[in-house]
């Protein structure tokens, strides 16, 4: 009934629909994506007015929920995930149940959602990673230190964003204690398991947002991704590397994706070790933070090529358009010394701080409690710079680093090539001084003016 044959016949007309488990940020800017095309989307979400309801329909259910996703998948042509914790088994009977095609493939998600199970079979692949261990108990992840030295110990399940990850060095071997304890950090206490992983020295580190469509395979020049305390921040193309190590990652993102089952986009994490090769991180089976810059710097998004390939569409071109940095919008560590954040230091966002008005109303329902809450302000003068695209994801709460917009800054060129190739600007990086009109199109430039922009958003109490 949803054959992928039947639905590459898109008529001009029709609206198809795509089902998506989870209404985050991801979710929204799918729906955003989706809406050019036609296509309609649905998102199962817990959270009552999701981010991704402000742009799509919204059924309110568990990423676990079988009715709910039972629901989905009647409704839909194809269904997909903007989030690891949706549950394979739900999928799997309910897209035999209605004949719904689930992309990626429910036992892809099975495998990726575990990280020890992720990484032995990636390792089985042939898939370059670092050295690791299975950890069950403490005395697993003293013998992993006492191996590796310092190594990242990662909770096998439910981690995102830093969480669940936490480094562990040779210092900890002086407390037995100390091994019980960070499995504890990482949420597997309880038995559930981890992975240990040996520290890698790493030049920097990449991403390559990687798409399967219908007999097709297509990668976005590598990024660069720049972290602080285990969180993106920015993330900038090209990367600041060399041709040769450009082509050795898209080469191991194709090796990750010939290992999955399942079309659409996956963000594909790396390192890039100090003697030039790459080493994978992670993956992710879903659209990806890094690869936000798609939206202003290539010809096709990571979001809409997403909707292409779920519904077995042709791909469209990932070709950058030009130098792209983008900065992630994060809330400030001070919310919560705000006397409207609770114990979590979660506090409402009631608007936004504009020349036109004092603030956004879509947010006010948020604040339906009365209590007091945080204005974003500032956005004025990122909007008056001219170079700068501002997304906001619809959160109705900030807290300390959660992820709740960001900035991108694309420009064109210094020397126009005329490449439209899927390996457009993985060439060698010109850093050299030029005239102001060149300067500003160096992957430098971009980044500086993408983070002075972010710079000047700041949460404040509402006055």
């Amino acid at each position: 009934m949803h054959d992928s044959a039947e639905i590459g016949r898109v008529q001009a007309s029709s609206a198809h629909t795509v089902g998506v488990v989870g209404g985050g940020q991801l979710g929204r800017m799918v729906a955003e994506a989706a809406a050019p095309l036609g296509v309609d989307v649905i998102v199962v979400d817990p959270t009552p007015g999701c981010p991704a309801s402000r742009v799509a329909e919204q059924i309110e259910g568990g990423f676990d929920d079988r009715a709910a996703i039972e629901e989905l998948t009647r409704r839909a042509d194809a269904v997909t995930v903007e989030i690891e914790l949706a549950d394979p088994d739900a999928l799997a009977a309910a897209a035999e149940a209605h004949d719904t095609p689930v992309h990626p493939d429910p036992e892809t998600l099975r495998t990726i959602r575990d990280k020890l199970a992720q990484t032995r079979a990636f390792d089985e692949a042939g898939v370059p990673l670092p050295a690791y261990r299975a950890v069950d108990d403490p005395a697993d992840l003293r013998a992993a230190v006492e191996t590796f030295g310092e190594v990242m110990c990662k909770a096998r399940t439910g981690g995102y964003d830093g969480r669940g990850n936490v480094p562990v060095s040779r210092d900890a071997l002086e407390r037995d204690e100390a091994f019980a304890e960070r499995l504890a950090a990482v949420g597997a206490a309880d038995g559930t398991g981890a992975v240990a992983e040996e520290f890698v020295d790493f030049e920097r580190e990449l991403s390559v947002i990687g798409v399967v469509g219908d007999d097709e395979v297509r990668t976005y020049p590598p990024t660069e991704t720049i972290h602080e305390a285990e969180i993106l921040r920015e993330t900038l193309v090209p990367a600041r590397t060399t041709r040769a190590v450009s082509e050795r990652a898209r080469s191991v993102a194709r090796d990750v994706l010939s290992a999955l089952d399942g079309r659409g986009v996956y963000g594909i994490e790396l390192f890039e070790t100090t003697d030039g090769e790459g080493l994978l991180n992670e993956v992710a089976p879903r659209p990806h933070n890094s690869g936000h810059w798609t939206i202003e710097g290539t010809v096709t998004s990571q979001f809409e090529n997403h909707v292409r390939a779920v519904l077995g569409l042709p791909l469209g071109s990932t070709a950058p358009r030009g130098p792209t940095a983008t900065a992630n919008l994060l809330g400030g560590e001070r919310l919560a010394e705000l006397p409207a954040s609770d114990d979590d230091g979660r506090v409402p966002v009631v608007g936004f701080e504009t020349g036109v008005a004092d603030d956004v109303s879509h947010d006010r329902g948020s604040n339906e409690s009365g209590t007091d809450g945080v204005v974003l302000r500032g956005l004025d003068a990122v909007l008056a710079a001219g170079d700068a695209a501002f997304h906001w994801y619809g959160k109705r709460e900030v807290y300390p680093l959660r992820k709740v917009g960001h900035v991108t800054v694309s420009r064109e060129w210094k020397e126009k090539t005329g490449d439209t190739s899927e390996s457009a600007g993985d060439s060698e990086v010109d850093t050299s001084a030029g005239g102001e009109s060149e300067r500003r199109g160096t992957p430098e430039a971009v980044l500086a003016a993408a983070r002075t922009h972010t710079d000047r958003l700041q949460f404040d109490a509402e006055s």
